[in-house]
This record gives C-alpha cells, structure tokens and sequence, in this order.
C-alpha cells in the first residue's frame, strides 16, 4: 500500500487526542468544494511505503494518541485492512473518515476491531447526493452506513460541511432527521482559503456561511442529536 500523505501532528482530527493523520488517495465523489482534490482526483502529493509509516509510528510512541485515516475516501483502497492491523498492532487506536458509500467495508471494519472512531460526511439530504455522486442507490448505501455506525461503532460522529448553495436551515433541518439519536453531529464551516475540486467554486461567490447562520443550523440540528457542535 502506497499512502499519499502524512500528517505528523494533528490536535483536531481525531477527537481528543493528538495524533497523525494518514492520507489515502482516490475517490467516489465529485463533491465540488472538497479541498483535497489531488487526493479526490486520484492523484499522489506524496509517496510512503507503508513500511515507512509503521516505523514512523513506532518512533513515535508514548506521543501520538492515535491514527486518523483520511482521504480522498479510505474505504476504496483494498490496503486499509493491512493498514489498519498493523497500526492497532502498535497499539494505536484508529480514527476512519469516510463518505459511507462503502457500508459493506464499514461493517467488516467495525465487526473486526479494526477502527475505534468513525466519521462519515453526510453532504446533503441523502435524496439530494446527485451533485457528489452519480451512483442511482447512493442513497440506500449512504443509509445502510449511518445505521451500521449508529449500532456498531465504538464511537462516531457525522459531519456537514456548511457551504452555500448545498447547505441551508432546510437541508440540515433534513439531515439532522435522517441520523436523529446520533451521539454526535458536527457542523463544519467552509475553508474560502482553500482550493477546491471546482477551483471556480469559492471564485464565483464566497459559499461561506455567516457566524450567525452556523448558529441557526446548530440550533435547528440540536433537539435531533445528542450533542451538536460547531468545528
């Protein structure tokens, strides 16, 4: 398995814990604002074996709390098994985030002990993915995974990202419905610095929400989840 990045330090990515994060190349979904589009495209901002990452691990610990593992979307590459044994192995837990159009390799992960935090993107009402996904039953899969989480997962979050026009008090309203009793909902504010998978996407118009309208849509999500937070 070849990983496409690694991240050494991270105080936000894997929640309460500080870890590294492991970037897997490749994805499923055009979303037009991902910020990793290299990786969405496929492509390799960097190389490592990953002999080099479990010896970068193992000289890390008693540092590192964790692993995160991101993307593009981890759940494509028939590596991350291997990669996931041998990182609990060192005695790491592992955090997968993931866009839950795989639901099948998010249960065998979970039935085999292979993550311990997952955090699946919902990106809109899961009748509404056309614009991220042309695949006809996304919308099945996308349900099939959030109910696989909400049962089996040792902990999970799921995750908005809130840029206009894919995302308004309507839609979250929605999506907080779809995964109600969920342990955690995160709301996640759109990065203009970043360069998107569209580049003209934040060019056209800033899809930034205001600081108000992130309070609106946490306020609207809360009475459906368990806890609901702004990152």
């Amino acid at each position: 398995m070849i990983l496409a990045g690694l991240q050494k330090n991270s105080f936000i990515d894997f929640p309460g814990k500080i870890s590294c994060v492991l970037f897997v190349t490749g994805c499923n979904f055009t979303c037009p604002y991902c910020h990793n589009a290299d990786l969405a495209r496929g492509e390799y901002p960097a190389r490592f074996e990953l002999s080099a990452v479990i010896g970068f691990l193992k000289s890390r610990r008693g540092m590192l709390e964790g692993v995160a593992i991101t993307g593009g979307e981890p759940t494509l590459d028939k590596g991350l098994f291997d990669l996931c044994r041998a990182v609990k192995a060192l005695g790491y837990p592992v955090k997968l985030d993931t866009n839950g159009s795989r639901p099948r390799v998010l249960r065998q992960l979970i039935t085999q002990h292979l993550v311990d935090f997952i955090a699946m993107d919902i990106k809109a009402p899961l009748k509404d993915y056309h614009p991220f996904s042309q695949d006809p039953n996304i919308h099945e899969r996308l349900k099939t995974s959030i109910r696989a989480i909400m049962e089996s997962a040792p902990a999970y979050e799921f995750r908005t990202t809130c840029a206009e026009p894919f995302v308004n008090e309507t839609t979250v309203e929605s999506i907080a419905k779809t995964i109600e009793g969920a342990a955690r909902y995160v709301l996640q504010p759109f990065n203009n610095r970043a360069v998107c998978l569209d580049p003209e996407f934040n060019q056209r118009r800033d899809p930034t929400l205001s600081v108000d309208a992130m309070q609106r849509l946490k306020t609207l999500a809360e009475p459906f989840v368990k806890r609901c937070m702004i990152r």
